[in-house]
């Protein structure tokens, strides 16, 4: 049964679809069987991984498991929303512009908040792992990843002003748990866009790591250009540039996630 993770911080241009597309990458490089879902209407992620645009996305597969009380219209081929990406047990559910209509759509109707949920539970034994990107913004989309993943991991930009989210979203977790009756467990911080040659990012690091009250992961995620290039050409961090110092960072990353499972972390 594949662990579900939220990749999520309230706060934009933080490297969360960054983080989602390449963590992604390095565990199916290990030989995990990784879905990435793209729940952002911006489709960053859906660039990153296909330069195509797909005419069946994310938002049509929580629309059929809205329409159908036991979702059977999903449980007979889950998988028609699910794409190949370039690189071996890396899977992708595509997003669109379509997706922000779900908002509206969505707003009246009953469980509204479980769509995205019905739709992963009935493929969610395929995978390994099931990575949910979702958009910079306390919405019901938010929230419907939110309550679909096991756990939430939460980028922080290596500055203050990245720091503003985190106290939101953990209220945000709160009241999902209480309200919801949804245990979302934190699996922690990840320090990104970190540049060790400056003071401010070095303190701000020590100060997560000190005061946060969950998991701050040990690698830091550099701020690095070819981060920001690969997207342009459809590409992850593992592809266009696999011994940079930032893939390196995220195989790191990767790692880690991996060795929650046998420290009994999750």
């Amino acid at each position: 049964m594949a662990r579900a993770i939220a990749i999520c911080n309230q706060k934009g241009g933080v490297g969360k679809t960054t983080t989602a597309v390449n963590l992604g990458v390095y565990l199916a490089a290990m030989g995990k069987k990784v879905l990435l879902v793209d729940f952002d209407p911006q489709a960053n992620a859906t660039s990153a991984l296909s330069g195509e645009r797909f005419h069946s996305i994310v938002y049509h597969a929580v629309l059929e498991a809205a329409e159908s009380a036991d979702a059977t219209a999903v449980a007979d081929r889950p998988e028609k929303f699910i794409q190949e990406s370039d690189v071996f047990n890396y899977h992708f559910v595509p997003s669109g512009k379509h997706l922000a209509g779900a908002l509206i759509e969505f707003v009246n109707q009953p469980e509204r908040e479980y769509f995205l949920r019905k739709y992963i539970t009935k493929i969610r034994h395929k995978y390994d792992y099931i990575l949910i990107d979702l958009p910079p913004s306390l919405s019901l989309l938010t929230i419907n990843g939110l309550v679909a993943a096991d756990e939430v991991i939460i980028p922080a930009q290596a500055e203050y002003y990245g720091l503003e989210g985190l106290s939101q979203l953990l209220q945000t977790i709160e009241m999902i748990n209480k309200n919801l009756r949804h245990h979302l467990k934190i699996a922690g911080v990840l320090i990104t866009m970190y540049d060790k040659r400056e003071h401010l990012s070095r303190e701000v690091a020590n100060n997560l790591r000190k005061n946060f009250p969950h998991k701050v992961f040990e690698v830091e995620i550099p701020r690095a250009v070819a981060l920001a290039e690969a997207p342009s050409f459809s590409k992850t961090i593992f592809t266009y540039a696999p011994y940079s110092p930032a893939a390196r960072a995220y195989e790191r990353f990767a790692r880690e996630i991996i060795e929650q499972e046998s420290q009994g972390r999750i």
